[in-house]
């Protein structure tokens, strides 16, 4: 029988599914959502399904859902449908470019009784994989009442989050346990899903794994020789506050550098421009095809899917989510597959275990404040073979964390369908 907060649960969201469209529609006025796929967030299926055996994953945004690449490419075979679902319009985007040929994209619905119910009657997915992912109750039980194998993999939760869940003991066992197998991405998370009931295996971090980000390599010459002989920082998948910081710090070491700053949201690129032009910097912006002169010294990078070019361009990757509380930096393994020089802030929960072993390992720098950051970064860039030992250091760390994704593939042989 399903815990009492788990059916208050349901019939809440099934009283409240009515209004669905309409908070989606208004979600879609201010850019949140598709409005060309809203139907898909409705459960509504946007291409028919193909016939055979197929296997579900979900990333909720832009990491969850790139880190699922190798999983997709792992899992493909002829005749099996691989159905890739997100939830974020930036995270839709790059996996179009991303996914292989034959996968197929939709929106997640949400997690709404009739919604779960009309996307699980098209899709019947025979495997369904969830990385990281927020525990939706609708969701996960209507799966699991499918027959559909689960797995929850490169799982992460916060303490906030398990302590929540540890208010609803009923509620939260009868989530993590509807997974036949359940693998946390760092100790913590797997000390957390176990004490609210969860069996776990192995540990598997996938943003860890995986191939190296792709770029053209005409666009990154172009870029090469814009830039000329002057060294680049780049600031990468920045938040609001951190490019006054990072730019600041730039100014502050003095370097004759080009500064170019990928904001994690590029629909932020003007602002980001304003902020650098009051600065004092010279901008251009790429989104707007921009020239890149001699005399330009700020460069805003507000793209999608060109993380690969500049981290392969820079001289230093400073890593964004880290000099603000809150964000808790980013995956620092995409720009060390590349040998980038990787400076971070001190705000790194999300990837705690990976930042600190490269810290140890000198496989990274980690940068206390604004001040520590200037003083490195003049270090960095008038010492290029310290730079490049930590580049080197960065790439032979990120080579060495292959075999948890071997030994996963393993464990998810058996739910997968033949």
């Amino acid at each position: 029988m399903r815990p009492l907060s788990l059916a208050l649960y349901a019939a809440a969201t099934a009283l409240a599914e009515p209004l669905a469209p309409s908070l989606l529609r208004g979600r879609a006025r201010r850019g949140k959502e598709d409005p060309e796929r809203l139907k898909e967030r409705l459960g509504r299926a946007s291409v028919p399904r193909p016939p055979g055996p197929l296997v579900w994953l979900h990333g909720v945004s832009v990491g969850e859902s790139l880190s699922l690449l190798p999983l997709v490419e792992a899992l493909a075979k002829p005749g099996r449908t691989l159905l890739v679902t997100s939830g974020t319009r930036t995270s839709a985007e790059l996996l179009a470019k991303r996914l292989p040929a034959g996968a197929i994209h939709q929106y997640a619905p949400i997690d709404a009784p009739g919604v779960v119910k009309r996307f699980l009657a098209h899709w019947r997915p025979d495997t369904a994989i969830q990385v990281e992912s927020e525990l939706w109750p609708n969701l996960i039980l209507a799966t699991k009442a499918s027959g559909a194998r689960m797995a929850l993999v490169s799982a992460r939760m916060t303490r906030k989050s398990a302590e929540g869940w540890a208010r609803v003991p009923g509620a939260a066992h009868a989530l993590v346990g509807a997974f036949d197998l359940v693998l946390a991405q760092d100790p913590d998370t797997d000390a957390r899903l176990q004490s609210l009931g969860a069996a776990t295996g192995p540990l598997l971090n996938l943003k860890s794994v995986g191939a190296p980000l792709p770029c053209a390599e005409a666009d990154l010459a172009a870029f090469k020789a814009a830039a000329g002989a002057r060294k680049v920082i780049l600031a990468a998948s920045t938040h609001p506050g951190e490019e006054e910081i990072i730019a600041r710090a730039v100014q502050a070491a003095g370097a004759d550098a080009l500064l170019v700053i990928a904001p994690r949201h590029p629909d932020r690129g003007e602002a980001v421009a304003t902020l650098l032009d009051q600065m004092g910097f010279s901008v251009a912006r790429r989104s707007q095809g921009q020239a890149l002169p001699s005399t330009i010294t700020a460069y805003v990078a507000d793209t999608l899917g060109e993380m690969g070019l500049f981290f392969r361009a820079c001289d230093v990757a400073v890593m964004g989510g880290s000099f603000v509380p809150g964000i808790g930096g980013h995956n620092p393994l995409e720009p060390a597959r590349l040998g980038a020089t990787i400076v971070s802030g001190p705000h790194v929960f999300n990837a705690a275990a990976t930042y600190a072993e490269m810290f140890e390992q000198v496989a990274a720098i980690e940068c206390a404040d604004e001040a520590t950051l200037a003083r490195d970064l003049r270090g960095l860039l008038t010492e290029p073979l310290i730079a490049a030992r930590i580049g080197r250091a960065a790439r032979a760390y990120a080579g060495r964390q292959g075999k948890a994704f071997e030994d996963a593939l393993a464990l998810l042989q058996p739910l997968l369908p033949v």
